[in-house]
């Protein structure tokens, strides 16, 4: 077996390489004899094409919340006096995510060779956000890792709890509106062909609506391939559209512009900026990295815009206060208000902190308001489908029975 190695000399030096040996313990035997200590041990594998670790590699991702656990874990343990290096050992073999794990084995490898954790943590940008790094470099910088973690911790869990709550708004409609279109492509593959069989033996005249539901169900039942690569194409396509520059202005404008929706994107936008700005600036990061931050965690182009022309504003030496002030659109008219008071008093991290714990239980409370909203426009909507498709199938029925 071949192992990747770091080992102590008699002088302290830390050495790296490469052995082959039949198990660890005759790595461990090996290094003795040349008198060094063995620090870190790591088996090389070969991959195969598409064995169980090449599938980890392109499937597996790490679950915020368990950002927030090791986060929360490491705070702790290093507030109770144990070593950085013996903390992530530790979390490294409790952890069940495998690139979680991969990327702690790092994070432990690049410690006992002398790097700081906030640079080995930026190897992994999909795991460790530039927000995430910067806080975790301004607490090492200033000697205070573990309070650094801490807020790093409290910013995650606030993120995934207005995520969940968002989402959770969201899920039942979604849910419902699948199984209506799931049940109207079986009905139309399945039930409506039947019925067309017996409109075509009883020579009816047909109505635009019920001739309407008949094409679709034809072109269903003839071609039902291609319409199942022609709904994963779309579906494809929309993520890509999606994801692109172009797309994600679309979709920001439209989210800022729905009913009830564009009062949550506002609040919600206005949270997050505020809690982020809030949790770097106590942290200590400076100013100017700490919007450009903001920035890349907004999701929203048009509020993403706001912070990135605030950070050239704020360098040229205007007040950060002005520019969310210039953009009430946007932002809401208190969010300036309360920086200018911020920056006043020499508290606009307290006054940030105040503006994000208000919009996110405003948030909160618009969430538990769609879902009453949603219920009855669901049940409208679900209404108006089924009598469309009852009086489409129901018309030449009738026709029928007076003819007879």
């Amino acid at each position: 077996m071949r192992f990747f190695y770091k080992a102590k000399t008699e002088k302290g030096v830390i050495e790296n390489g490469y052995l082959e040996a039949p198990d660890q313990i005759s790595l461990e035997g090996i290094l003795r004899e040349r008198k060094q200590t063995l620090v870190f041990v790591r088996e090389e594998k070969k991959l195969a094409f598409f064995d169980i670790t090449t599938l980890n590699n392109m499937f597996v991702f790490v679950k915020l919340h368990d950002k927030i656990i090791f986060t929360r874990n490491l705070s702790v343990m290093l507030s109770a006096g144990l070593p950085l290096a013996r903390s992530l050992s530790i979390l490294g073999k409790q952890t069940k995510n495998y690139k979680f794990k991969i990327a702690l084995d790092s994070l432990l490898e690049d410690i006992n060779s002398g790097m700081g954790l906030s640079d080995g943590m930026k190897k992994f940008p999909a795991i460790f956000s530039n927000l995430f790094v910067s806080m975790v470099k301004a607490g090492e910088e200033s000697g205070s890792l573990p309070q650094a973690l801490r807020s790093v911790g409290e910013q995650l869990d606030r993120t995934y709890t207005i995520n969940r709550k968002v989402r959770g708004a969201l899920t039942y409609p979604a849910i419902i509106l699948i199984a209506i279109f799931g049940i109207a492509i079986l009905m139309l593959i399945y039930v409506v062909p039947t019925i067309t069989k017996t409109f075509a033996d009883l020579h009816v005249e047909l109505p635009g609506s019920t001739q309407f539901i008949i094409n679709i169900s034809s072109f269903l039942v003839n071609h039902t391939t291609t319409f199942i690569l022609g709904l994963v194409a779309f579906i494809v396509a929309s993520y890509f559209a999606i994801k692109s520059r172009r797309g994600g202005i679309v979709v920001s404008f439209i989210a800022m512009k729905f009913p009830v929706i564009g009062t949550i994107v506002q609040e919600f936008n206005s949270a997050r900026a505020a809690r982020t700005l809030s949790s770097l600036f106590s942290s200590g990061v400076p100013v100017q990295q700490a919007i450009s931050i903001a920035a890349d965690v907004m999701q929203n182009v048009y509020f993403k815009a706001v912070l990135v022309e605030a950070g050239e504003k704020v360098e040229k030496g205007a007040t950060l206060s002005s520019v969310f002030k210039s953009h009430s659109n946007l932002y809401p008219v208190i969010v300036g208000e309360m920086i200018e008071v911020g920056e006043e008093t020499g508290k606009l991290a307290e006054m940030l902190m105040n503006v994000a714990v208000f919009y996110e239980e405003e948030v909160e409370a618009a969430t538990k308001d769609l879902s009453t909203i949603i219920e009855p426009l669901l049940m409208i909507v679900i209404g108006a489908a089924v009598g469309f498709f009852a009086v489409s199938m129901i018309t030449p029925m009738y026709s029928v029975m007076s003819g007879i």
